[in-house]
């Protein structure tokens, strides 16, 4: 059963790994609000892909058809979510955006990092694929398994982002507020890219 955790893990660590919107995101968080708001930008997209690791894992049929069914207009939102996040973040002034974010501005941060990681559906398959590669599912009643599976999926996701936002903060005191002001424009730069190539392959 350890077995199954590790390979979750693993597995959990080399899905968050590539640099993608998300990634943009974290490391743009981490360096204009510090590792906590990059921190939880990487652990709301964790919790996303447990969410998916869930659903297909444990066969939740309904739920995977309609997500499925209906992924073209959560790739919609998704990608027009990344376009306005994309101009918000070129737009942003250093200064304003180093404000110490606390209460509502935590949980902003996560739950918008939860939601967008949800608008790409397309996840369940990879997660169904693999997860029928490795032998698990619950047509033979292996719950645990998949269990583990699934937990070991959302630490390593959640490990990848501890990384990422600690090296990424570590780095934070070499950027002064010129050098993060180009930051920010490459950032929403990078992000609004993410967002017209999700609505053009729809």
């Amino acid at each position: 059963m350890l077995v199954f955790f590790i390979k979750g893990i693993i597995l959990g660590f080399s899905i968050a790994a590539p640099v993608g919107p998300m990634g943009v995101l974290c490391i743009r968080r981490t360096l204009s609000k510090g590792m906590l708001n990059g921190f939880l930008s990487g652990l709301g997209t964790a919790t996303a892909d447990a969410v998916y690791g869930c659903v297909a894992a444990f066969s939740v049929t309904v739920v995977s058809t309609f997500l499925l069914d209906n992924q073209s207009y959560l790739r919609s939102i998704g990608g027009l979510f990344l376009l306005y996040l994309g101009y918000k973040t070129f737009k942003s002034i250093p200064a304003e955006v180093a404000a110490k974010a606390v209460g509502k501005g935590l949980l902003g941060t996560y739950t918008s990092a939860f939601f967008l990681t949800l608008t790409n559906p397309l996840t369940i398959i990879s997660f169904a694929a693999i997860f029928a590669g490795l032998g698990v599912g619950t047509n033979d009643g292996n719950y645990l398994l998949a269990s583990l599976l699934v937990f070991g999926v959302f630490i390593g996701s959640m490990l990848w982002w501890l990384i990422l936002s600690t090296s990424v903060n570590l780095l934070r005191s070499k950027f002064d507020e010129k050098r993060l002001k180009w930051v920010n424009r490459l950032s929403g730069l990078i992000i609004a890219g993410f967002g017209i190539l999700s609505l053009i392959t729809i």
